[in-house]
């Protein structure tokens, strides 16, 4: 007999039948450990080949930005890497803010001081000083643009906001849980934070997410959090998904102090200014 009051089961969400899946965390210019992770994936994809079709690997965003080496990042990723993975690639704040330097420099300077830095010496562009006139910044724009591949621009402008796969909703950030999956705006998708953890509203899909970092990959009937803070811990995690099981692995190197001389130059002309 169903008691009074009794709270009513949350379903188990299932991944797609026949599919093995990974979601992999933010990356974040750390392309030794995103390194690790593809060979390890690509070792694992014949073991978690299904007859519907290879394992799906979904990375969540943030390639760029605060670690030594974006361009490496993208690199590997422009390429299609995982191996023999069916691959899906979503955009992160970081591609946002990227991408939205590249068009507007001198509104969107400020991507420079969240990490931006370290992306344009990586592709060996300085930025120039953070008071700079518009035409400094428009320069230093021009010269990202044109030292990027042309293989990491197109793949920076073919990202998903998000990926639906079975009972699964897989977003950089978060959602609002107010508005259907399809009607979610880039502030949510890409910035979402506190609210949406704290929240206990519903949502019509169990939420895989990046974004704000874990000290250690975390899971509960409304969502999964992977970023591990990789940039700065050494630590980059995924999710593995197959039915309705979920499993977590992580590769990991030694921790790197990030700090870079022209980081430090915008920070004190942030300050004077």
């Amino acid at each position: 007999m169903l008691r009074l009051f009794q709270k009513p089961r949350v379903p188990v969400a299932r991944f797609l039948d026949g599919r093995v899946g990974y979601a992999v965390g933010d990356i974040h210019g750390r392309s030794d450990l995103l390194s690790d992770m593809i060979a390890t994936l690509e070792a694992r994809s014949i073991a978690d080949t299904r007859l519907a079709g290879p394992p799906l690997v979904v990375f969540l965003g943030d390639y760029v930005d605060r670690g030594r080496d974006s361009a490496g990042v993208l690199g590997m990723l422009a390429a299609g890497r995982p191996r023999h993975c069916e691959c899906r690639y979503l955009r992160g704040n970081h591609e946002h803010s990227l991408l939205a330097f590249l068009e507007n420099p001198l509104a969107n300077r400020g991507w420079v001081l969240q990490g931006g830095a370290e992306t344009m010496i990586s592709y060996g562009v300085r930025p120039p000083a953070f008071n700079g006139a518009r035409e400094d910044w428009q320069k230093a724009a021009d010269d990202l643009r044109a030292a990027m591949p042309e293989a990491h621009v197109e793949f920076l402008a073919g990202l998903e906001r998000y990926v639906e796969l079975g009972d699964y909703a897989f977003v950089h950030a978060g959602v609002d849980d107010t508005l259907s999956l399809k009607d979610q705006t880039d502030e949510a998708l890409y910035w979402s934070r506190a609210a949406f953890m704290a929240s206990k509203r519903p949502f019509s899909h169990r939420v895989v997410h990046g974004h704000t970092p874990v000290d250690q990959p975390y899971a509960d009937s409304r969502r999964i959090a992977v970023d591990t803070g990789a940039y700065a811990s050494g630590v980059l995690s995924a999710a593995r998904f197959e039915g309705q099981g979920v499993s977590f692995l992580s590769v990991r190197r030694p921790m790197v102090t990030v700090s870079t001389p022209s980081r430090t130059v915008l920070a004190e002309q942030v300050d004077r200014g």
